[in-house]
């Protein structure tokens, strides 16, 4: 690719790993231990293909968990290691992993209350734009949530809304997502045929 390269942005849980159910809640959520991260099916092999399309590959995840004082910074850091060994297992390489630690509704100093980076913000994709040149017209947010739809599309990339569930709708046109399809292979799949 010449130019200022085109980038895809990833939600990670319910993209890349499958959501788990939290006792406490009742709720499907995100992994509260290292143990509860497993890489969904299909994963490492669609991810390799958009690596060797050259692709950069960058994460952008809500993780509030320590603010809602459910998890620990510690714990967070021990998931995230989990999934990098995991990639980095399967030949993948990630440029960046952006989180944001940060709720509306926390109950951890510091972390609670409004931010700039949480999604539906697009701020980690117009850092990442800043950061490493991206051409975000050409670039792809894949996600699971309308949150990923809403923060892709205020940054002007494609949005790919990956998930088996039914699709619900949105009356605010800006949470759809532009393709919709079952897993990442698919999503892949979208961007690839794009290109060409």
């Amino acid at each position: 690719m010449t130019g200022p390269k085109p980038a895809v942005f990833l939600d990670r849980d319910g993209v890349l790993n499958s959501l788990v159910l939290n006792p406490a809640s009742g709720r499907m959520e995100s992994p509260l231990t290292p143990n509860d991260l497993y890489l969904l099916e299909g994963v490492i092999p669609a991810l390799r293909r958009l690596q060797q399309a050259g692709y950069p590959l960058l994460l952008v995840s809500n993780q509030p968990n320590y603010a809602l004082g459910k998890s620990t910074l510690d714990t967070l850091g021990e998931i995230h290691s989990k999934l990098t060994t995991e990639l980095l297992f399967g030949g993948i390489h990630f440029t960046r992993f952006y989180y944001c630690l940060h709720h509306p509704k926390g109950v951890v100093a510091g972390y609670s209350g409004l931010c700039v980076c949480r999604k539906p913000s697009p701020w980690f994709l117009l850092r990442a734009r800043d950061d490493f040149g991206y051409s975000l017209p050409d670039s792809w947010m894949i996600g699971d949530q309308p949150t990923d739809a809403q923060s892709g599309r205020a940054a002007g990339v494609r949005t790919i809304r990956v998930g088996s569930g039914p699709l619900a709708v949105y009356p605010d046109a800006r949470a759809r997502a532009d393709y919709s399809v079952g897993n990442l292979g698919e999503a892949a799949e979208i961007i690839l045929t794009h290109r060409a």
